[in-house]
């Protein structure tokens, strides 16, 4: 905990990427985390992850404030970008080199595709086979940088439970600075969350896989690990995550009453029925007030609701 923070208060954060406008999937990450840290009378953050420019849709930033506003939610402090940080990454990679943590690498995506289904990560993509963990080949040149994926991950996820990775069983090496010259998001997450003294990680479970890296680095760079939930992630009726990829339909086409009370509702809460038509600052104050994590239910992915 932070010691600016009353004493069983937490920090928390929400941190979209701007590659397309929020969606119910988006509400629940986002207001899962904001109650826990309100309702504990702690600080909610606001990052906007556009750290993969490619991905960065233009204007979709801006949209997201504005439909995070619309929905009643307030944050601490100003907006962090991480466009604006790539002199704090440069500076963490330059750390992991100094301490042999981190290794170039020159594999190509062809090569990395041609890697055998035998050494599939547990995510299914392809697992690093070590072709340049003890030096480059000759006549080859770094493309990459990659973490040495060691040792076994533990940590008690507050709403999935206990949790355990093997790094070079179960992911393998993985890249935190890439071939076009980004930095990778492992790394910017970490890193960010230090900054702004994230305490308390509440956010989709789609993201648990992730923990294990991250709570790597940040063992690496000596930073505080944060305590992590995962709430349950949205899926439509195919069981696919709701995404832009899954043609997840905007919050901005969603009554701002009808879309909280879902959402909490989603978040085992159960909103009395009358809240379906209050303005968001009576929902909101009735869901500080009531606010459980405890009764969100233990599961990874539950059907989103129909929302008209």
């Amino acid at each position: 905990m932070t010691a600016n923070v009353l004493p069983h208060s937490r920090t928390g954060r929400f941190a979209p990427s701007p590659s397309g406008p929020l969606h119910f999937g988006s509400l629940v990450a986002a207001l899962g985390s904001a109650l826990e840290a309100r309702c504990r009378g702690g600080r909610w953050l606001l990052r906007i992850e556009d750290v993969d420019a490619p991905r960065v849709v233009p204007g979709a930033s801006a949209a997201i404030l504005a439909t995070l506003e619309r929905l009643g939610f307030e944050w601490d402090g100003e907006v962090m970008w991480q466009s604006r940080r790539a002199a704090a990454y440069a500076a963490a990679l330059e750390r992991l080199k100094a301490g042999g943590y981190v290794f170039p690498c020159a594999c190509t995506r062809r090569e990395m595709a041609e890697v055998p289904d035998s050494a599939l990560a547990r995510d299914g993509s392809r697992r690093y086979p070590g072709v340049c963990r003890d030096g480059l080949p000759p006549g080859r040149a770094a493309r990459t940088w990659r973490v040495r994926a060691e040792g076994s991950i533990r940590f008690d996820d507050a709403i999935q439970g206990a949790q355990e990775e093997d790094l070079a069983r179960d992911v393998g090496d993985y890249v935190i600075f890439r071939a076009d010259g980004q930095f990778a998001y492992q790394l910017a997450v970490v890193v960010d969350d230090a900054a702004q003294g994230v305490t308390h990680v509440v956010r989709g479970a789609d993201l648990l896989g992730s923990t294990g890296r991250q709570i790597q680095l940040q063992r690496l760079l000596g930073l505080r690990v944060p305590a992590y939930a995962h709430l349950p992630v949205a899926t439509n009726a195919a069981g696919e995550k709701l995404s832009k990829q899954t043609l997840a339909r905007a919050l901005d086409d969603i009554a701002p009453a009808r879309a909280l009370t879902a959402a909490l509702d989603f978040l085992g809460q159960t909103p009395p029925a009358g809240l379906a038509d209050a303005e968001p600052a009576a929902i909101w104050q009735w869901a500080i007030a009531h606010w459980r994590l405890d009764r969100v239910p233990r599961r990874a992915h539950i059907p989103a609701p129909a929302l008209e």
